[in-house]
């Protein structure tokens, strides 16, 4: 779905910009124009509303307004149903216990479920649904933690016990990552067999 945002830039100035669409990280981006104060944004923000509209017919619903009615101002947005579903289906699956409620790593990880895209702009995003986003400093200093193997190794585990499979007795929490052993079928060729001893 398109939608309208403002970006900084580095002049200091706003930038309004159309996202048209947003793909596995890649974004469609039309640059509607800068801003340096609040009338200026306005009127950026107005056109790009009147761009993104265009060809989009209006449903005559029959009912006249009242003389010098306006739209109602949209003062702020969020997407509170959603994210309120994505924490819970993140505690449901035990991420929050074996990060020890690690609230950096949990907004990170379900930003990037909303939209596929940079840890930058990952910042955009919460501030986009509403929530207060950690700085990208604070989630640099994370980085190195969350790629050690024992942080991986908790999340892991709490996939497996989610989906009911037991650790096996032979693989611990400080071992290489597990892996199969496959038994031999009985009756299968073995050269070291006595019984295929020439």
């Amino acid at each position: 779905m398109a939608y309208i945002r403002t970006v900084k830039t580095a002049s200091g100035a706003l930038a309004v910009q159309i996202v048209w669409s947003s793909r596995r990280g890649s974004r469609q981006i039309e640059h509607i124009g800068s801003a340096h104060d609040e009338g200026a944004l306005a009127a950026l923000k107005a056109a790009a509303a009147e761009r993104l509209a265009a060809g989009q017919a209006v449903l005559d619903l029959g009912v006249a307004a009242p003389p010098g009615a306006e739209p109602l101002p949209i003062t702020s947005s969020q997407m509170r149903h959603l994210w309120e579903a994505l924490c819970a289906a993140y505690r449901i699956l035990g991420f929050e216990s074996a990060t020890q409620r690690d609230k950096v790593f949990r907004d990170l990880v379900l930003a990037r479920i909303i939209e596929p895209t940079s840890k930058i702009d990952a910042e955009r995003v919460l501030t986009e649904v509403g929530v207060s986003a950690a700085s990208y400093a604070t989630v640099k200093r994370r980085l190195r933690g969350y790629a050690q193997s024992g942080w991986r190794q908790s999340l892991a585990a709490a996939c497996a016990a989610h989906a009911g499979w037991d650790r096996p007795a032979w693989c611990s929490s400080t071992s290489p990552p597990c892996t199969s052993k496959q038994t031999p079928a009985t009756g299968s060729a073995n050269p070291d067999s006595p019984k295929n001893a020439g």
